[in-house]
């Protein structure tokens, strides 16, 4: 059986796949029913503080590792991606990573902040939070911007990856809030930084210590996104004002990113502008993202910087976010592909091929001789 092949022909199936899994398997559970529970009781599965019994909750490492695992699971996805972020790369790349990292976090930032003028910031249109906003809007699909870019961009493009990884995990969306009114403590900000920075400090280190932790980047994902919906209600997924805001958010995030980019790009002076629509997407590792938002949530209670109320609040949309989030990587990983395949048709219109690396003080011809002479 071909159970990962057959997964992966779903856009995003690695982290979708897993959490829908986790979601509906917690549906059943929550649902108590008797014969099932009879038989939990039977194995002698200890009862929760209600007095019932659940199939997800044990104990032992089948609970730790599939339902109660969520927060480390993705702190380890953290360090490893972290290991990836690759300090050495050139300046064309370095340049390109800056910019297109800049734009979306800043166009995310912008479209968070003025939702939250015109609608409630926790639960406004369509269900939308700023949260879900800025955590999917800010965090591309790097895998698949590797892969469009591989096809359509030059070596540079590619190279960019180095710097877009910064916007793996929940920091900057932490930081988004933080900026927008949510009093979130300094430890809060090092207590998801941390592991990201040990990562990239070992992966720049040591090359070896790099290629150990890269297959985390993928081998992770299902397993935390099956922990994220086992704390879910399967219906959810059938909300169709849930359904309607994720899907509105996957729009958002190739449009707005993918012109703001193009923007971006224009203003310093790129020809090609293949990488910003390439980066207009939703990482699938972005629906990780609300769930870190609400233990740092739990943290500035406990330190007294936001009321309970106040932290209950990102407790309370968090699943909500997740879904939205999860819908929006499965919109975008649609979108975008088209967009980049139309968008490089229209570039091409302009006499502008993506896929030579731009060199100033050449001519087109030079440029096109030596691309030759690299493919030779």
């Amino acid at each position: 059986m071909r159970i990962k092949r057959s997964i992966e022909r779903i856009p995003g199936g690695l982290m979708v796949v897993p959490l829908m899994l986790g979601a509906f398997l917690n549906t059943i559970d929550q649902l108590h029913i008797p014969a099932v529970m009879d038989v939990l009781k039977a194995l002698g599965v200890t009862p929760t503080k209600d007095g019932i019994y659940e199939f997800l909750k044990i104990g032992g490492f089948t609970e730790a590792l599939f339902k109660t695992g969520t927060l480390t699971l993705i702190g380890l996805f953290l360090f490893c991606a972290g290991s990836q972020m690759n300090l050495r790369v050139g300046g064309k790349a370095l340049k390109k990573g800056i910019l297109l990292m800049s734009s979306k976090y800043l166009t995310g930032l912008s479209v968070g902040v003025l939702f939250g003028l015109f609608f409630d910031p926790m639960s406004g249109l369509l269900g939308l939070s700023t949260l879900a906003i800025i955590a999917a809007m800010t965090n591309g699909n790097e895998g698949m911007y590797a892969v469009l870019c591989g096809q359509y961009g030059n070596r540079s493009d590619v190279g960019a990856i180095a710097v877009l990884t910064l916007n793996d995990g929940p920091f900057l969306t932490m930081l988004a809030l933080g900026m927008l009114g949510a009093n979130f403590p300094m430890i809060a900000f090092i207590a998801v930084l941390l592991p990201i920075a040990l990562g990239m400090l070992l992966g720049n280190l040591d090359e070896e210590i790099r290629e150990f932790l890269k297959p985390g980047e993928t081998l992770l994902v299902p397993f935390f996104a099956f922990c994220l919906g086992a704390g879910m209600n399967f219906m959810n997924f059938f909300n169709p004002k849930v359904v309607a805001g994720g899907v509105a958010l996957g729009f958002m995030t190739t449009l707005l990113t993918g012109l703001a980019g193009i923007l971006i790009y224009k203003l310093f002076r790129e020809r090609s502008t293949i990488g910003p629509v390439a980066e207009a997407s939703t990482a699938g590792n972005a629906a990780g993202t609300p769930a870190a938002i609400a233990a740092a949530a739990s943290v500035a209670a406990g330190s007294g910087l936001m009321s309970p109320a106040e932290a209950q609040q990102f407790q309370d949309i968090a699943n909500t976010a997740t879904i939205q989030i999860s819908i929006a990587t499965l919109t975008t990983s649609l979108l975008c592909p088209i967009a980049v395949i139309f968008w490089d048709k229209y570039q091409r219109s302009k006499g502008i091929d993506g896929r030579l690396e731009e060199s100033s003080g050449r001519s087109e011809g030079a440029l096109i001789q030596a691309e030759l002479e690299l493919k030779q």
